[in-house]
């Protein structure tokens, strides 16, 4: 395991956690960013695999909860984010190396998750 990424990438920092329904979070067009990938990927990812995550670790965003944001936060046009507690990402973090492994190595299937459809 010593391949495997960490929970939050290094380039997530403090001025990406918002508090958010009395929780802190980092959003998915952060994540999206730190782990290199489209947004529009990593929306696919978390509703092929969305019964993994408890309810309190994942929620998407109201379209007041986007309005409130600092104006410097950019958020695309084409989805509403997802929000990420500290569980949602580690869970997140977990699905995105088991599907890198899968697609690399269809053998390597981990049972990390066993709640894809």
């Amino acid at each position: 395991m010593a391949d495997k990424q960490s929970v939050v990438p290094e380039e997530s920092n403090e001025s990406n956690i918002h508090l958010i329904r009395g929780q802190q979070v980092i959003l998915s067009t952060h994540l999206a960013e730190a782990y290199g990938i489209r947004q529009q990927s990593l929306h696919q990812t978390i509703e092929r695999n969305i019964d993994c995550f408890p309810e309190s670790s994942v929620f998407r965003l109201s379209l007041e909860e986007i309005a409130g944001l600092e104006p410097q936060t950019e958020i695309p046009d084409t989805a509403a984010p997802y929000a990420f507690t500290g569980e949602g990402v580690a869970l997140l973090s977990s699905i995105l190396f088991d599907e890198r492994e899968i697609y690399e190595n269809p053998e390597a299937r981990s049972p990390a998750c066993n709640c894809r459809k």
